[in-house]
């Protein structure tokens, strides 16, 4: 199973990014081996849409789940139709993220808002 995290860096080490759509990057982490690769968010500078770019990234890059603090219902709705449960984030790094998913604390994100239209990010 792979899982993609909003990332304030590169690594595993890196903090989880409070944004989805403007994070400039994700890890994908493969949890059978915690084996990652980064994504780089084209969309995080885009002028509208980002999360809706970011999330179909999610889509195509693989992943069978997202770890998130927030997300808006545009990119939500682009998730679920690429098969892609979101979970909730809390504060920490991409590796307690995932072995928060792994312990099976996590909740799904159900919290999902309207989205920032035309407000320039997050």
């Amino acid at each position: 199973m792979k899982i993609a995290i909003p990332s304030e860096g590169k690594s595993l080490e890196s903090p989880v990014n409070q944004s989805f759509g403007r994070t400039e990057t994700f890890i994908l982490v493969d949890i059978k081996d915690m084996s990652y690769k980064v994504i780089d968010n084209t969309a995080a500078g885009a002028q509208g849409g980002a999360g809706i770019k970011a999330a179909q990234a999610v889509v195509d890059s693989g992943a069978d789940a997202i770890i998130t603090f927030r997300c808006g219902q545009n990119a939500a709705d682009v998730l679920q139709a690429g098969g892609i449960k979101i979970y909730k984030a809390s504060p920490g790094t991409v590796s307690d993220a995932v072995q928060m998913f792994i312990s099976g604390i996590l909740e799904e994100l159900t919290d999902i808002h309207a989205g920032y239209h035309n407000h320039g990010g997050a």
